[in-house]
């Protein structure tokens, strides 16, 4: 969402109000999927009026996401059991996704926002959703850097990391995601899973085999790994475990799967 003013960037509208430009793309995406669900339920209808039970859950779930579009609501807003989630996201409704506003804000703003982005996230926290403020034209600047000036360039700013680390941060806690890494002679690899995974299923990631024939995790904390300056230190430190089928993965944990061919 644009947050700043810049007499030399002109705005479509003619005046910059973020809330005004996030009421116009809720409005888009709730009409497209107002469009998209008006088409498909008709065929749906008549196969579950002829007793097709995949049909039936289908529409009964396009009704209720109609039901709030037709009132100018996301669809997102519709109550969902846990158990007809998988269903309700292949309807692939735009409004259903989660929402992350990034507010792009002048330099001066870049560390803690300004008049307009403050409506924003007032906005985000009635919606459930999440704001994070950025400088579209710091990120840019940095972006184009050497790894080793960018430090000195984000301390002349004001800023202690760039903020696009702030918008993966917020993307991965509005899905739900965590990071576990792997560590070896050649190579460290970061993987994603939803938080609450179990490490049969993290390894799974990796590759199916390891879920198929997991025994054990072998287990170190990122936390402990840093401070113990690797494997060996935090085993040395009784900081190393390990984990069987029933361990839930925490973000950062360095982890090492033993499994059976």
């Amino acid at each position: 969402m644009r947050c700043f003013v810049d007499g030399d960037i002109t705005h479509v509208d003619g005046e910059v109000d973020p809330i005004r430009d996030i009421d116009t793309i809720e409005t888009e995406l709730m009409l497209a999927d107002l469009d998209s669900l008006e088409k498909r339920i008709v065929s749906l209808e008549k196969k579950a009026k002829g007793g097709d039970k995949e049909a039936k859950e289908i529409v009964d779930l396009m009704n209720r996401s109609l039901v709030l579009l037709r009132e100018g609501k996301p669809a997102r807003l519709a109550e969902i059991a846990s158990d007809e989630r998988k269903v309700f996201s292949q309807l692939g409704l735009l409004s259903s996704k989660p929402v992350l506003y990034v507010c792009n804000v002048e330099e001066a703003s870049a560390d803690k926002g300004n008049e307009f982005s403050e409506k924003v996230k007032i906005r985000a926290a009635e919606e459930d959703a999440v704001a994070v403020v950025v400088s579209a034209q710091i990120e840019s600047e940095i972006a184009v850097m050497p790894a080793g000036e960018q430090k000195d360039y984000l301390d002349a700013v004001g800023l202690d990391e760039p903020g696009l680390n702030r918008v993966i941060r917020a993307g991965y806690g509005l899905l739900h995601l965590i990071t576990y890494f792997t560590v070896g002679p050649k190579e460290a690899r970061a993987w994603t899973i939803e938080k609450g995974t179990k490490a049969p299923a993290a390894a799974g990631v990796i590759h199916s085999d390891f879920e198929k024939g997991f025994i054990r995790s072998e287990t170190i904390a990122y936390d402990d790994y840093v401070a113990f300056n690797g494997e060996s230190g935090a085993r040395e430190a009784g900081k190393f475990r390990l984990e069987g089928k029933e361990y839930v993965v925490s973000d950062g944990d360095v982890l090492h799967f033993r499994f059976a061919n």
